[in-house]
């Protein structure tokens, strides 16, 4: 399996969106394992608070058969139990995956699911901590946070509770120019300039002309 290497702002793979959607805090380095390639292709952020109503469970669901079927590159931490049932749809496919943990990757142990899609060059991983972090902690998930929608061309939100941190990490995002997209009953998320994703045409947002190129 291929081992962890460093990438930092004067290599040609660090992200350069990075300098400019990171609220000035753009990380040194990234740890990466895979193929750093898919940091090339247009992203789908893909995020689902913990307490999310059952109605948007089973929509996220979907949604991520969609993505799926579709080959749609997506990024994520994947942590909340939404997230990791959307992860697990997703690793079923071909399609690029990026994920991002909210801890350093040298000491992590790669979950057997990653191992075949790392093999194949459809999954990489991507840190901007070192191996001291051994465990993720609200600041991490909120840094990963920002970083995984910095890299997205498109962020995904299944909810956000009013006056909540998933709402105010919203409004940071749209802050920053990012196209931002949720379910209908998110209002919140509406007011603020979020499109809504209608069952069925989930899709429909997601301009793929390119993707396979």
């Amino acid at each position: 399996m291929t081992a962890v290497i460093r990438v930092t702002p004067n290599d040609a793979h660090f992200p350069a969106a990075l300098t400019r959607c990171s609220s000035g805090d753009a990380p040194t380095f990234l740890d990466a394992l895979g193929n750093l390639d898919l940091l090339q292709r247009p992203l789908l952020a893909f995020f689902a608070s913990v307490r999310c109503p059952g109605r948007l469970i089973l929509q996220a669901h979907d949604l991520a058969q969609e993505l799926r079927r579709a080959g749609v590159p997506t990024i994520g931490g994947f942590h909340s139990p939404v997230e990791r049932e959307a992860l697990t749809v997703l690793l079923r496919g071909e399609q690029p995956i990026v994920v991002c943990p909210a801890r350093g990757l040298a000491r992590m142990r790669v979950p057997r699911g990653y191992r075949a899609p790392l093999e194949a060059g459809c999954l990489l991983l991507l840190s901007p901590f070192d191996e001291h972090v051994r465990r993720a902690t609200a600041q991490t998930a909120q840094r990963r946070n920002r970083l995984v929608a910095a890299l997205a061309q498109w962020v995904f939100v299944a909810y956000a509770a009013p006056g909540g941190k998933t709402e105010a990490f919203c409004r940071e995002t749209v802050a920053w120019g990012k196209l931002l997209y949720t379910f209908a009953g998110n209002e919140n998320l509406v007011e603020m300039g979020a499109q809504v994703l209608q069952p069925g045409d989930g899709l429909s947002f997601f301009d793929t002309t390119g993707i396979d190129e």
